[in-house]
C-alpha cells in the first residue's frame, strides 16, 4: 500500500509531533480500508513512545527524511576502518592490563581483539559497498530525458508553416503566453500571412513531431551557434558534470543566487540549513564551476548577512585562485523585512570573485538624470560646462599640488596661459610673461581667499584651451569653465547600490505580476534592474558575445537580464540556466519566452509587441539521483546462483560472504536502464526509464543523442536523418571533425550500413571527419590514427566511459 504525504514545515512553531498525530488520526478515521488499518494499527515502540504504531513509525521516518541532512561520504572504508583503529587503540586495548596479566590470559585477550576487528571489518565491507554504489549513482553523469527547443519565427522555414496552422496546442499556448488572440485578424483557422505578420512568435517543438524537429534543426547550418540559450531542468550538480566537456573554459559570467539560509519566509529549496550542509551544498558546485570557466570570468553570488561569513570563508578555500573583487550591499528592500525583531533588514550582497590581472571589472550605466545633466554638445559628443578650479579635499590645495597653481590671463573671451619656469627649490611657477593692459589675471583662489589648483597641470591646460571657456559663475563674476564629458565607458561600480529600480518587490515580485498576471507562484525574485547591473559588473556589457552561467536560476531573472541586454545593444550574448523545482514550467520557461516576445507587459499582455527579438533557446530535463536509483535492478544468473550455492562458495570467509559484502551491487546491477543497459543500444529510440514526477510515475524515453552530444562535449553542427539512419555532425573540444551514427540495428544491418557509406560518398579513408561513432558492431574499415586512436568507435564503449568517468568531478 502506497500512503502519499506532503511534508511541509511549520511556519507557526508548531512541533512535527503534532502533525504526525493528526496524520495518524485521520488515517485511521477512513473507511474501507479496515484490514489495511488493523496491520498498520500494529505496535513499534521506542523507549519514549511504546505504543507507537507502525503507521505512526512509517510516518516519522518519512519527516525524518526531510529534516535531516544527508551526505554521500567519498571514502567511507577508509574512515571507518581509520576510526575502528582509533577506538580499540583508546577504548578496548588497555597496555597496562597486557603488562599485569600472564601468558595465557594477553593470547584470550589479542584473541578476543582479532575477533572484534574482523567482525567490524565485515561490517564496513558491507556499508563500504552501500556507500561506494551510492558514490558511483551520484557522480554518473545522468541522461537526458527530454529535449526541445523554442524558436521565434523569423527563423523557421516557411515550407513548415502549413503544419504549424494546423498545430492546435501550439496555437492556444501562443494564446496563454502572449494574448495572441487579441491580435487583429486572429482567428482559430490561422493564415499563413497571419504567421508572416507576427515573426516574433515563438515556436514551442514539444508540440510537434520529431521529423518536424529534425526539419527545423536541420534548417541551420550550424545548430549550437544559433542556439542564443539552454534552460536545463535537473539538480545542478548534476548538470554541471554533464556541461563539463561541451563549456570547459568557455563561460565569461556566472551569476547565482543560492537559497539564503534564513527562517524569514518559505522558500522553494530547502528552509534552515546547517552551517556545514549549506556549505556542503554551495561550496562542491562552486568547485565544480571552475573547470568552465574562462581566463577573464567574474563570478556573482549574491547571499544575506546569515551565510556571509562562512560563505567568504568556503570561497576562499575553494577557489583559491580568484580574488575577493568587491562586496556591494544592495539595498532590495526598501521597506524593511517585516515581522523580524530588532532590525529591519532591507539589504542583501554581491560578492565578486575573479583572477587579478585577467578579471576586469564592468561598469555600471549613468543614471538618465546624470545624462541629462550633459545638455551641449560638440563634435566629440555632449558635455556640461564646470568651473575649471578644483573644489573639495585637501588634495586640491596648492600646498599638495604646486604645479596645478598658476595664472590664466583672460580678455573677454580669450583665454592665455603665459609662458613660464618651474623653480623646483621654491616649488613654484615662475612667470615669463607679464599680462597685457587689456588682460585679467586669474588664479584658482576660492570665496575664502584659500589657494586651490586648477583642474589641469599647465602644460595639459594649454592644449586644451579649445574645451575652455570664460564664463560667469553664480555671483556674475568672470571665471574659467571646462567641458565636462560623460565617462562613455560608465562608471566605476561603488560598494552601496541603493537605486529604487532594486526594489525586488516593484521589479522582481511586481515584474512577474505583470508578465503573468495574478497567475505565477514564485516567491522572492530578485530585481531585474539589480541582476542586470550585476552582469554590466561582472563584463557583460561590453562582451557582447559573452556566455552567463546561472545553476540557481529561479525565476530565470538572469536569462531574462541577458535579453535586455542583447535588445538594448543588438549583442549575441548567450545564457544557459539550470533549475530543478516544478517552476522550470510555470516561471522560468514562460518568462524567457515572454522576454523575447515582448519587452513591456500589464496585467499578463504584451504592451510592445514590435519590440520582439529573434532568438532561439534549447530546454531540456535530466535524470535525478531519485531516478537512478528507482531504475536499479537486482539480476543474478542461474549460473552465479549456482556458484555461490557451492559448498567452496558457502564455507567460512568465503566466495559467498565477500560477494555480498562487497561486489554484489556492483555485478547485479550493471545492466540496469539507470546505469547502462547496452543491449537497449539496438534500438537507441526506445530505451526507457521509470521517471517519477509531482506523485505520477510512467515510463520515458531517453534522448541517447542528446545525452551523448554533451558525453562528448559535441558543438553541433547538424542534426539529419537519412536513409534510416540519423546523423550528427559537429566539433569536440579538442576542435576534431566528428559523426555520430545511430541506428536500429534490425533495420540498418551492417550490409546496410556499408551500402548507406558508399551512397552518402562518405569513407572512413577520407579526411572529412577526424573521429566516426557508430552504434552496434559493425564492417566499418579502420583506421589507426598518429596517435594509436582508432577512428572508428563504438558508441557504447564510448558511453559507458565517459558516462562513468569521474575525473573531472
Amino acid at each position: 500500500m502506497i500512503i502519499r504525504f506532503e511534508y511541509r514545515p511549520d511556519e507557526n512553531g508548531n512541533k512535527q509531533d503534532a502533525h504526525i498525530a493528526k496524520a495518524v488520526e485521520g488515517f485511521f478515521a477512513l473507511t474501507g480500508l479496515e484490514g489495511w488499518q488493523e496491520e498498520l494499527r500494529a505496535v513499534a515502540p521506542t523507549e519514549k513512545k511504546p505504543e507507537r504504531t507502525l503507521l505512526e513509525k512509517h510516518i516519522t521516518d518519512y519527516t525524518a527524511k526531510n529534516t535531516f541532512d544527508y551526505f554521500i561520504h567519498k571514502d567511507l572504508g577508509g574512515f571507518l576502518r581509520r576510526e575502528l583503529d582509533f577506538f580499540i587503540k583508546n577504548e578496548v586495548m588497555h597496555l597496562d592490563d597486557i603488562e599485569s596479566e600472564s601468558v595465557p590470559r594477553v593470547e584470550q585477550y589479542l584473541s578476543k581483539l582479532k575477533v572484534l576487528r574482523k567482525i567490524a571489518h565485515k561490517i564496513i565491507a558491507f556499508h563500504e559497498q552501500l556507500e561506494n554504489f551510492q558514490k558511483k549513482l551520484w557522480l554518473k553523469k545522468k541522461f537526458v530525458l527530454e529535449t526541445h527547443y523554442c524558436v521565434t519565427l523569423d527563423r523557421v522555414p516557411e515550407e513548415l508553416y502549413p503544419e504549424i496552422i494546423e498545430n492546435d496546442a501550439q496555437r492556444e499556448e501562443w494564446v496563454r503566453l502572449f494574448a495572441f488572440d487579441e491580435l487583429d485578424g486572429y482567428s482559430e483557422h490561422l493564415m499563413s500571412n497571419f504567421l508572416e505578420n507576427n515573426k516574433s512568435l515563438i515556436v514551442d517543438t514539444r508540440f510537434f513531431p520529431d521529423l518536424f524537429k529534425l526539419e527545423l534543426l536541420n534548417s541551420f547550418e550550424s545548430m549550437d551557434d544559433h542556439c542564443d540559450g539552454v534552460l536545463i531542468n535537473g539538480e545542478n550538480h548534476q548538470a554541471i558534470n554533464l556541461l563539463s566537456h561541451r563549456f570547459a573554459g568557455k563561460f565569461h559570467s556566472v551569476y547565482i543566487d543560492p537559497p539564503y539560509n534564513t527562517d524569514a519566509g518559505p522558500i522553494a529549496y530547502k528552509n534552515g540549513y546547517r552551517h556545514s550542509s549549506w556549505l556542503a551544498l554551495v561550496g562542491q558546485r562552486l568547485r565544480s564551476t571552475i573547470p568552465l570557466l574562462d581566463g577573464g570570468c567574474i563570478i556573482c553570488i549574491t547571499i544575506d548577512d546569515t551565510e556571509l561569513p562562512y560563505l567568504r570563508m568556503i570561497s576562499d578555500t575553494i577557489i583559491p585562485d580568484y580574488e575577493l573583487l568587491g562586496v556591494v550591499a544592495i539595498k532590495n528592500n526598501p521597506a524593511g523585512r517585516t515581522g523580524t525583531v530588532g532590525f529591519s533588514i532591507c539589504h542583501e550582497y554581491a560578492l565578486f570573485y575573479g583572477i587579478p590581472g585577467l578579471s576586469i571589472i564592468g561598469r555600471l550605466e549613468h543614471s538618465e538624470a546624470q545624462k541629462a545633466r550633459y545638455k551641449e554638445s560638440d563634435d566629440l559628443g555632449a558635455f556640461e560646462w564646470t568651473n575649471f578650479r578644483k573644489h573639495g579635499g585637501l588634495n586640491t590645495y596648492r600646498t599638495e599640488r604646486p604645479r596645478q597653481f598658476y595664472p590664466i590671463y583672460i580678455f573677454g573671451e580669450n583665454i592665455r596661459i603665459p609662458a613660464m619656469d618651474w623653480d623646483n627649490s621654491a616649488r613654484q611657477w615662475v612667470v615669463l610673461d607679464e599680462p597685457s593692459e587689456e588682460e585679467n589675471t586669474l588664479l584658482p583662489i576660492d570665496e575664502k581667499g584659500r589657494e586651490r589648483i586648477w583642474d589641469f597641470g599647465a602644460d595639459t591646460a594649454i592644449r586644451n584651451i579649445p574645451h575652455l571657456a570664460v564664463r560667469s559663475d553664480a555671483k556674475g563674476i568672470p571665471a574659467i569653465y571646462r567641458k565636462w564629458r560623460i565617462n562613455s565607458d560608465g562608471l566605476l561600480p561603488q560598494t552601496f547600490w541603493d537605486k529604487s529600480e532594486y526594489s525586488a518587490v516593484e521589479y522582481g515580485t511586481n515584474l512577474l505580476t505583470n508578465m503573468f498576471g495574478e497567475t505565477h507562484k514564485f516567491t522572492f525574485p530578485k530585481s531585474i534592474h539589480a541582476v542586470v547591473d550585476c552582469l554590466r559588473v561582472t563584463g557583460l556589457k561590453n562582451n557582447i558575445d559573452g556566455i552567463v552561467f546561472d545553476y540557481f536560476a529561479g525565476s530565470g531573472t538572469t536569462g531574462h537580464g541577458v535579453i535586455m541586454l542583447n535588445r538594448a545593444d543588438g549583442g549575441d550574448r548567450k545564457y544557459v540556466l539550470v533549475e530543478m523545482e516544478s517552476y522550470f514550467d510555470t516561471a522560468l520557461k514562460p518568462r524567457i519566452q515572454k522576454a523575447i516576445y515582448s519587452a513591456d507587459w500589464k496585467s499578463g499582455k504584451p504592451k510592445s509587441r514590435k519590440t520582439g527579438i529573434s532568438h532561439m533557446f534549447k530546454y531540456m530535463r535530466l535524470e535525478s539521483y531519485e531516478d537512478a536509483l528507482d531504475n536499479l535492478e537486482l539480476k543474478r544468473t542461474d549460473e552465479q546462483q549456482l556458484l555461490l550455492d557451492s559448498e567452496e562458495a558457502q564455507g567460512a570467509d568465503g566466495l559467498r560472504e565477500e560477494y555480498l559484502l562487497s561486489y554484489m551491487l556492483d555485478v547485479e546491477t550493471r545492466d540496469s536502464p539507470s546505469l547502462l543497459n547496452i543491449d537497449a543500444f539496438k534500438d537507441p529510440w526506445n530505451y526507457e526509464l521509470k521517471i517519477t514526477r509531482n506523485d505520477e510515475t510512467k515510463r520515458v524515453k531517453v534522448d541517447l543523442v542528446e545525452t551523448f552530444n554533451w558525453l562528448l562535449g559535441l558543438r553541433v553542427k547538424t542534426m539529419s536523418r537519412v536513409r534510416g539512419v540519423y546523423m550528427v555532425t559537429g566539433m569536440n573540444p579538442q576542435d576534431e571533425k566528428v559523426l555520430v551514427l545511430w541506428r536500429k540495428l534490425e533495420e540498418t544491418d551492417n550490409e546496410a550500413l556499408d551500402d548507406w557509406f558508399k551512397k552518402s560518398q562518405y569513407s572512413t579513408r577520407e579526411l572529412e571527419f577526424d573521429l566516426i561513432y557508430v552504434n552496434g558492431d559493425n564492417h566499418l574499415e579502420n583506421l589507426r590514427k598518429d596517435e594509436e586512436t582508432w577512428k572508428v568507435r563504438l558508441i557504447e564503449q564510448e558511453f559507458k566511459r565517459l558516462m562513468f568517468d569521474t575525473r573531472d568531478v
